[in-house]
């Protein structure tokens, strides 16, 4: 027999827990998506804070529905949350409107959030700074596509199908902006020692603008348009054709962030050397007079640097931001001024090259250039590629100038060809260019990798003392306020907290404390907490006894405070009862109890951090109610403190009914050994319970995460009995898990019985149905469970239906009715309900159809059916099942 459809299959949804898993595993990723779509106006500072806040919001509430398409994500938690990154960062690039009601992403985040400190993200080079530059011109669906497909590696129909499902009205025009800013990039392929255009190495589309057109030259037999004059590649003439740009390939063409790739189409053809995309680039050239490096900036007299930061010795180029160089007369890249030294020092770090081939950026008749950014020969004439001067010449026509009587080097140098070697004798390659997409990984663009400088301090202690003036304002005022005269204050005349109030400070001194001793409870009446006797080796501390006082009054921010639901709060109204103060595990442990509650106060025995208070209900604990508390919880284990009238203790592993309980040890003052808690535990594959024995026998309790752990019972609701028989051993066993249900919930008792048994179709034996109620301490809000049992002993129960807050299968109504689909051993599935002995009959209605008389019922059914299940009691009444 199958029991898969006991419970529902998943259909898709995305849990919490899943949406948690997939955003701690790619947080950094995460971040980096919310970093580069956020609008650069914000600032770094703001953005990387931004970033992180969004991101840690992004988690979902409750299960929401997964992706409908494979291949939105490989992990729908991840699409989830990349989802609501993406829709939260496009939010807060919004601007702020005056009618408009602002969104909470438009705000500076509350969390996480730096004082006297500003991050941001770790300086990148020219490459990084030009993307930069161009994203901040981009809307935020713009940044947000080319993020998706450089980042991502998305393909263009995931890519509007995710734009639009974050909210972007026109996903189409954002995916033209990211087209539009990868006609800019300038690809490059230095992957296994072969760069663009050497002997042997394929060539590699690069796109470049020409006019605001892409053009592209190609090796021997490229498809291109006519050809232009005066350009070659390594095996022929390369033919330049208008047309659409390339893109670095996404999802499996590319093999990855600065990596060498492509489809096969783009290869070079015959001749050993592929052709090399040709363009202007960003900047214009005067032929005679030097080029630019960056856009619209002029380089005049000797010659020009096509990219910041370098400059060849005797070439007369600047390498820094608009800074001429000395003995030059032409500024190149960011226009950074290069000295002799400097000259010297980049000479050594040139690459010669070898052969004829088209570089990177546009040839003039006469001139050679380098087939891929950053390779020149000294010596040799500028090159074309890497936009650096070559010594001797006067221009560099880098990223887009024209160098006239120039000649080039179609690639680094191979040992006997082109140009001898440069200072050093050899080739020294120079990291290659990379792409938008690539870039896209650098430091520059990690929000998690920061650094940090300080704010404006002076500014920083004017607003300090401005803040320190207006509190002692505020405070002056309100205090002359409050004086008596022509009105009331905010309180009346109610007195200051605790002050002159007999009561509240009997209820802060330690010397106050009831203490009971130990011979009191065994001549008592009853038996309960208020005959506990006070135990522990600390009992006599005043000292602590006046800080768990003191804390339990006024709980300050650091106090990791808990209560079991519907328990007070708040301080106590008297003197508490002192059941134990003493030393537990590394901490100091207090208890209390004033009639109402247990408090637990735990401080470390080192150090102030960490202290915890805990709150539970426990009015009208009789003798077995008030058997034990846990004391402590560490490692995953916990401690109880049993009552003086417990004789015995041991622990009873609930899934192994036929396995013995091993004993437990206590203290002298009642605290037992650790115990592994099945409630800080996520499997269920033991569930450890505290059985006890007392002069009336023997108890089963189990911890539920609260300060009082709960009873397991068994039997009807009018007469339960402890959970301790081989019949209740064998129920609990295959129902224990069933517990997580009910953690922190402020159970008292739980009662399991077996309220019907069934004859299964097909002969496939008989089942067992049971009703398990969890009551609470407060009286309200019990948790019944109907619960179906296959005959398989290994088989768990296969939950039938739940409710909260319904008197079912207790003391005031014990009836209950429920039902379940259950498919035979033979395959056929069928409806089977059952009802408490009170039934006559039961019916189903809706997707199937059927009718029984007594308690139970059996009626064949589809794959996926739903019912509406009722029933009628023997004195005519109609009842519905429990839900």
């Amino acid at each position: 027999m199958s029991t898969q459809d006991l419970e529902p299959s998943p259909t898709g949804p995305v849990d919490v827990e899943q949406a948690e898993a997939a955003l701690v595993e790619r947080y950094p990723r995460l971040v980096r998506i919310a970093y580069l779509v956020l609008p650069p106006a914000l600032g770094r500072n703001r953005r990387v804070l931004t970033a992180h806040a969004l991101v840690q919001r992004s988690l979902p509430r409750r299960r929401v529905p997964g992706p409908r398409r494979a291949e939105d994500a490989v992990d729908p938690g991840y699409a989830y949350v990349r989802g609501e990154v993406l829709r939260q960062a496009l939010v807060a690039g919004l601007p702020l409107r005056r009618l408009a009601l602002p969104r909470r992403a438009q705000f500076p985040p509350l969390l996480p959030h730096v004082w006297g400190l500003r991050l941001f993200p770790r300086v990148g080079g020219a490459d990084e700074l030009a993307l930069d530059q161009r994203l901040s011109r981009l809307s935020g669906p713009g940044r947000a596509a080319y993020v998706l497909r450089g980042l991502e590696r998305q393909g263009d129909p995931e890519v509007l199908r995710v734009l639009a499902s974050a909210g972007v009205e026109d996903p189409a025009a954002a995916l033209a902006e990211a087209d539009a800013v990868d006609t800019v990039d300038t690809w490059d392929v230095s992957r296994g020692g072969a760069d663009a255009g050497g002997p042997g190495a394929p060539a590699v589309d690069r796109p470049s603008v020409v006019g605001g057109q892409g053009r592209r030259s190609g090796g021997p037999g490229a498809a291109g348009g006519p050809d232009v004059p005066g350009t070659s590649g390594a095996g022929g003439p390369a033919g330049a054709g208008l047309g659409r740009t390339e893109r670095p390939e996404r999802v499996g063409e590319q093999g990855g962030p600065g990596r060498s790739g492509g489809r096969a189409g783009r290869l070079g053809g015959a001749g050993g050397a592929g052709g090399a995309e040709r363009g202007l680039g960003l900047g214009r050239s005067v032929p005679g007079t030097g080029s630019t490096a960056g856009p619209g900036r002029p380089a005049s007299g000797a010659g020009s640097a096509a990219e910041p930061g370098y400059a060849a010795p005797g070439a007369g180029a600047e390498t820094g931001p608009g800074r001429p160089a000395v003995g030059s007369e032409a500024t190149a890249g960011t226009g950074r001024p290069a000295s002799g030294a400097e000259a010297a020092a980049e000479s050594r770090r040139q690459v010669s090259g070898a052969g004829p081939a088209a570089g990177a950026g546009r040839q003039v008749p006469g001139a050679e250039t380098t087939a891929g950014p950053g390779h020149r020969a000294p010596g040799a004439g500028p090159t074309a590629g890497s936009g650096r001067p070559a010594p001797g010449t006067g221009v560099t026509a880098g990223s887009g100038g024209p160098a006239p009587g120039a000649e080039a080097a179609a690639g680094p140098r191979q040992p006997g060809a082109g140009a001898p070697g440069g200072p050093l004798g050899g080739t020294a390659p120079r990291r290659p260019r990379l792409s938008g997409a690539a870039l896209l990984e650098s430091d520059e663009f990690d929000p998690c990798a920061l650094q940090a400088r300080p704010t404006d301090l002076l500014r920083r202690r004017q607003h300090v003392r401005a803040g320190v003036t207006a509190v002692v304002a505020l405070a002056v005022c309100g205090a002359l306020l409050g004086l008596p005269g022509d009105g009331w204050g905010r309180d009346g005349a109610a007195a200051p907290s605790y002050a002159r109030n007999p009561a509240a400070e009997a209820a802060l001194d330690p010397a106050a404390v009831k203490r009971v001793g130990p011979a009191v409870w065994p001549g008592a009446t009853r038996r309960d907490f208020s005959v506990w006797p006070a135990r522990g080796d600390l009992a006599g501390d005043r000292a602590l006894l006046r800080r768990a006082l003191a804390v339990w009054a006024r709980p300050g921010g650091a106090v990791q405070s808990s209560a079991t639901p519907g328990t007070p709060v708040g301080p106590p109204m008297g003197p508490p009862q002192l059941l134990f103060a003493g030393r537990v595990d590394a901490v100091r442990v207090v208890l209390f109890h004033d009639g109402l509650r247990a408090v637990r106060y735990a401080e470390p025995v080192e150090g102030t951090a960490g202290v915890a208070l805990d709150f539970a209900r426990t009015d009208g604990a009789d003798a077995v109610g008030s058997t034990a508390l846990v004391v402590s919880r560490a490692a995953g284990n916990v401690r109880y403190l049993t009552a003086p009238w417990v004789r015995e203790t041991a622990v009873r592993n609930l899934l192994l009914p036929a396995k013995e309980p091993y004993a437990l040890a206590r203290d002298a003052h009642g605290v037992t050994d650790p115990v592994p808690s099945p409630a800080q535990t996520k499997g269920c594959t033991r569930w450890n319970t505290l059985q006890t024995r007392d002069g009336s026998g023997l108890r089963l309790f189990t911890d539920l995460g609260e300060l009082a752990p709960a009873r397991l019972l068994w039997g009807r609701p009018a007469a339960p009995a402890d959970a301790t028989g081989p019949e209740a051993r064998e129920a609990w066993a295959r129902t224990a898990c069933q517990l997580t249900t009910v953690r922190a919930h402020g159970v008292r008792s739980v009662n399991a019985w077996r309220f019907a048994r069934q004859r299964l179709p097909e002969g496939a034996g008989l089942g067992a149905w049971l009703c398990t109620r969890a009551e609470t301490w407060r009286g309200t809000g019990d948790r019944v469970l109907a619960q179906f049992l296959v005959p398989s002993p290994e088989v768990p129960a296969a939950l039938a239906a739940r409710s909260e807050g319904s008197p079912a299968c207790g003391v005031r109504d014990p009836r209950v009715l429920a039902g379940v689909l259950w498919q035979a051993p033979g395959g056929n599935r069928y409806v089977l309900a059952a009802g408490s002995p009170d039934f006559a009959s039961l019916e189903v209605s809706g997707g199937v159809e059927g009718r029984a008389d007594g308690p139970v019922l059996a009626v064949r059914a589809g794959a996926g059916a739903e019912a509406d299940l009722d029933g009628t009691l023997r004195d005519g009444t109609r009842r519905a099942a429990l839900r």
